[in-house]
């Protein structure tokens, strides 16, 4: 019978040391199902790319566009052997097709259903106007799967700190009856501010010992 005791202490991941790793367009051309992810999502103007960018403290990591909607890749980044993040492909905002738009969908719907590797999920909402439709959507699917989220309300440097507040305050009361899968917090990428919040949900993720099990390293090819 296993030991815990006696597998190896996965540690917490140097975010700064994140690394570009494969871009993919559909859930089959992602990475070996293997490891542990988090995911980035988001509507394409909630500062997506600027959170991960300022997590990782490299402004260059994750690409930003001042057209929302421009990046329709699945995005990997490499922390370790075994950790990853993941920017899934900004949506409800692009002026696009409608069936390109629903091509996104799908392919996102796919990758948070089918991905075994996933952990749990990032949702960035813009503090200014949050639970958008498709922010219920990713909700939705994130919940269907048994899958935790926390939800990022950023740019709340744009907002004093008593608007903040309350806005933190009337989402976590709005969505209650989700607590254990649901956790949020305030962020700003331009203050730097909110990263140690969202570091300890990531470590959570990442090193979670009752998932040691499913830990394998990364295929090289």
């Amino acid at each position: 019978m296993d030991n815990p005791q006696q597998r190896p202490q996965v540690l917490a991941p140097n975010y700064r040391q994140a690394q570009f790793l494969t871009s993919a367009s559909k859930v089959s051309q992602c990475p070996i199902d293997q490891g542990w992810e988090v995911a980035f999502a988001g509507r394409s103007n909630a500062g997506k790319s600027s959170a991960i960018n300022s997590l990782t403290d490299n402004k260059k990591l994750a690409r930003t566009s001042r057209t929302p909607g421009r990046t329709q890749l699945i995005n990997f980044f490499a922390l370790t052997e075994t950790q990853r993040l993941v920017d899934l492909p900004g949506y409800g905002y692009a002026k696009v097709p409608m069936a390109v738009k629903n091509a996104w969908n799908k392919q996102l719907e796919n990758y948070l259903r089918q991905r075994e590797s996933l952990r749990g999920m990032i949702l960035l909402m813009d503090s200014r106007h949050p639970m958008q439709p498709f922010d219920e959507q990713m909700i939705g699917w994130a919940l269907q799967a048994h899958m935790p989220v926390h939800i990022l309300l950023t740019k709340s440097d744009k907002l004093k700190k008593g608007p903040a507040k309350s806005t933190l305050l009337k989402l976590r009361e709005q969505l209650s009856e989700h607590k254990e899968l649901v956790s949020m917090q305030l962020f700003s990428a331009l203050k730097h501010t909110g990263h140690q919040d969202l570091i300890a949900v990531l470590n959570t993720w990442l090193t979670e010992a009752s998932v040691y099990e499913d830990l394998e390293p990364i295929s090289e090819s």
